[in-house]
C-alpha cells in the first residue's frame, strides 16, 4: 500500500519556513522555538511518511546547506582557525592552539564532503552518518553558546552571514528536523555505482576542495566577505559620533571587563599578555569600519589613514612571526613606494616596545600605528599583509606570498 507522504512534505515545508523566519526575525520567541521542536518531533515520529521524492529533497536541502557552510568557511580558512582559537580559549583547551589551522581545514573539508555526497548521491548512507555526527557536535556546541555566550559568533557561515547564538542554535534544530528522516530511512538511500567508483568520485571532490582551501589560505579569499574588500570606500562619514567598547577576558581568572576605546592599556605588554580580546560593540557611528588605529601616544589616526592618497599599509597581528624573506619583500616595496611618493605605514597589534626593538634591524619600520589584533586580521587575512588605499578606497591587497615584485611594482606605480 502506498504510504501517505503528506506529513513528510508538510514537515519539510515547516522547516523551510522556519529557516526563513530565523534569518529575517532575529528576535525569536519561545513560540517560535515550540514550532521548531514540534516539527523536530513530527519528523521523528512520522519518518515513515517520507516517500522517495521527499527523502531526495531532504538530501538536497541538507547537502546544499553543508556545501554553502563549507564554502563560506573554506574561502577563508584562517577565519575559521581564529574562531577555533576562540572556542579553545572558552573551553580551556588552548593546548590545541597549534593544531587550530589543520583542524579547521579538515573540519571544513568534512562538511564539504558530506554536502557534496548528499547532493550527488555518492556514498549516501555514509554521508548521512557524517552529517549526523557533525550536527550532534554543532547542535550541542551552539546550545552551550546560546546559554552561556561562550563565543559571540560561532562562525558557522564564516564572515558571509552573521547570526546570534540563539539564531544559530535554532538553525541547527531546523537542519536536524530535515536530517532525522534520512537517518531513520537510510536503507532507502542507495547508489548503483560500485564502491570503487564512488570512492574515486568522492576522492576527486575532496582533493579539489582541499586545493581550494589551500589556495585561499595562501593567496587571500577569492570571494571576500569581510569589510575591507577591494573596491570598497572605507571613509564614509558616520551619522553620529561612534563609541567603541572592547571587552577583554583575563586568561587566568576568566574575569571580563569592558573598556571604551582607546581608554584601555593596549600599550602595557604585561597586561596584554594576561588579557585576551573577546568582542566589541559600537554605539552610534552607523558606518563604523571595524578598525581604529592609534599612534604611540594613544591618539586616534584612523581618519588620517583613510584620507591619505596612495597609501600602502602593511598589516600584522604578530610581528614576531614575520620571516626574514617577508621583511626583505617589505623593504623592497617600501623603497619603491617612497621613490614614487607613496606613503607607507604599518598597522600592527604588537606593543611599542617590540616595534622599537625591531627598528634596530629593520630601519624602514618607522611609521607604525597600533590596533586590535582581531580588527587587523579582518583587513588582510595573512600575516603580514599589504593593502593599497587611496583616500579610503581599497584598490588592492595582498598576502605576503603575493607581495608585488619589482615588475609588478613598476606597473602599480605607473
Amino acid at each position: 500500500m502506498r504510504k501517505n507522504s503528506t506529513l513528510g512534505w508538510l514537515s519539510i515545508g515547516v522547516a523551510l519556513a522556519s529557516a526563513v523566519g530565523i534569518v529575517f526575525l532575529p528576535n525569536l520567541t519561545p513560540w517560535f522555538l515550540a514550532v521548531i521542536l514540534l516539527n523536530l518531533l513530527i519528523s521523528f515520529v512520522f519518518h515513515k511518511h517520507y516517500d522517495k521524492p521527499a527523502l531526495t529533497v531532504c538530501c538536497l536541502l541538507v547537502g546544499a546547506l553543508f556545501i554553502f557552510s563549507s564554502f563560506t568557511k573554506g574561502v577563508d580558512p584562517l577565519g575559521t582557525k581564529y574562531k577555533m582559537l576562540d572556542y579553545f580559549a572558552a573551553y580551556g583547551i588552548t593546548w590545541l592552539n597549534d593544531l587550530a589551522l589543520i583542524l579547521a581545514v579538515f573540519m571544513i573539508l568534512a562538511e564539504f564532503l558530506v554536502g557534496i555526497c548528499l547532493m550527488t548521491n555518492v556514498f549516501p548512507r555514509l554521508a548521512v552518518l557524517g552529517a549526523t555526527l557533525l550536527m550532534i557536535f554543532f547542535t550541542v556546541t551552539t546550545l552551550f553558546d546560546a546559554l552561556y555566550d561562550l563565543v559571540p559568533d560561532c562562525g558557522c557561515f564564516g564572515s558571509a552571514v552573521k547570526m546570534s547564538n540563539w539564531q544559530t542554535f535554532y538553525k541547527n534544530l531546523v537542519i536536524d528536523a530535515v536530517l532525522i528522516p534520512l537517518i531513520l530511512n537510510n536503507k532507502q538511500l542507495k547508489n548503483r555505482l560500485t564502491w570503487r567508483g564512488q570512492f574515486v568520485i568522492a576522492g576527486v571532490y575532496a582533493l579539489a576542495f582541499l586545493g581550494f582551501e589551500v589556495y585561499n589560505y595562501r593567496h587571500l579569499p577569492v570571494v571576500d566577505f569581510m569589510n575591507w574588500k577591494v573596491g570598497k570606500q572605507m571613509n564614509a562619514e558616520p551619522a553620529e559620533e561612534m563609541r567603541i567598547y572592547l571587552k577583554y577576558r583575563n586568561k587566568a581568572t576568566g574575569e571580563t571587563q569592558e573598556y571604551l576605546s582607546p581608554d584601555y592599556p593596549w600599550n602595557d605588554s604585561v597586561w596584554m599578555s594576561q588579557w585576551e580580546f573577546v568582542e566589541q560593540r559600537v554605539e552610534g557611528g552607523a558606518n563604523y569600519l571595524g578598525f581604529s588605529a592609534l599612534d604611540e601616544d594613544g591618539n586616534d589616526v584612523t581618519d588620517m589613514i583613510l584620507s591619505t592618497e596612495n597609501l600602502l599599509m602593511f598589516t600584522s597581528n604578530d610581528l614576531s612571526k614575520v620571516t626574514e624573506k617577508e621583511w626583505e619583500k617589505a623593504r623592497i616595496i617600501t623603497e619603491a613606494a617612497e621613490n614614487h611618493d607613496y606613503t607607507v605605514i604599518w598597522a600592527v597589534a604588537d606593543t611599542p616596545e617590540l616595534v622599537e626593538s625591531l627598528r634596530e634591524k629593520y630601519d624602514f619600520l618607522y611609521e607604525v600605528y597600533y590596533g586590535d589584533a582581531l580588527e587587523i586580521k579582518t583587513i588582510v587575512r595573512f600575516n603580514p599583509g599589504l593593502i593599497w588605499l587611496d583616500n579610503g578606497l581599497v584598490k588592492d591587497k595582498w598576502s605576503a606570498i603575493d607581495f608585488p615584485q619589482k615588475e609588478k611594482l613598476n606597473e602599480l606605480f605607473n
